[in-house]
């Protein structure tokens, strides 16, 4: 460095007196001594001037450090409340899906119930009271047997039986089975008896 070298050109000369008057040295020294003390001042003004500009720029980069901790927090509150929002609405679109299916398989049911009825009442209608006049005659109108349900109301007992609980899927079979429907849904196995109580019947498992 410059100063480095300057001692060393210093140290290498020789040193003499340039006066031997105590006076002129003296003040020779005095102002030797204002000049470095001059310089040292400068040296101090710079360096405190140095210092507050570092200071500065630290309080401003802490600054700037509190603004982006302040953004990540936002940003990270935000992110939370997308995450909380898109879980709800997932769940609401599955409730809605689910809702949708249910409905669709419960008109899918009503029509199969319906286009069911009309079979088994074209097929197997209703039982009818034989009074003795219809027995003498063969076209003699015959009138229907309200103690007796059809066909389809015994099948939709026992589906309904075997939903709500499945468990015990057993129907006590009383005076509104008309027997003949019974044989035959136990003939076609559509139903089965219970193994102790012949007067128990079931839907039959189809899965």
């Amino acid at each position: 460095m410059a100063t480095d070298a300057e001692l060393k050109q210093w140290l290498s000369m020789k040193q003499s007196l340039l006066a031997t008057n105590s006076d002129i040295l003296l003040q020779a020294g005095k102002d030797e001594m204002l000049k470095l003390c001059s310089d040292l001042e400068m040296v101090v003004s710079c360096c405190e001037a140095k210092r507050d500009k570092l200071r500065e720029t630290k309080e401003l980069e802490q600054k700037w450090l509190e603004e982006k901790k302040q953004v990540v927090l936002t940003i990270n509150d935000h992110i939370e409340r997308l995450r909380v929002e898109m879980e709800k609405c997932s769940e609401h679109n599955i409730f809605l899906e689910t809702k949708a299916k249910i409905q669709k398989v419960k008109a899918y049911q009503e029509n199969l119930m319906e286009n069911l009825g009309d079979i088994l009442a074209m097929h197997a209608p209703l039982s009818q009271k034989e009074s003795s006049a219809s027995k003498n005659q063969k076209n003699f109108p015959q009138e229907l047997n309200e103690d007796h349900i059809s066909l389809s109301e015994i099948l939709e007992v026992l589906m309904d039986k075997v939903i709500n609980t499945p468990h015990d899927p057993y129907v006590t079979v009383d005076d509104t089975f008309w027997p003949p429907y019974v044989e035959m849904l136990l003939r076609y196995g559509i139903a089965v008896r219970h193994q102790e109580n012949n007067f128990k019947i079931r839907l039959e498992t189809f899965f």
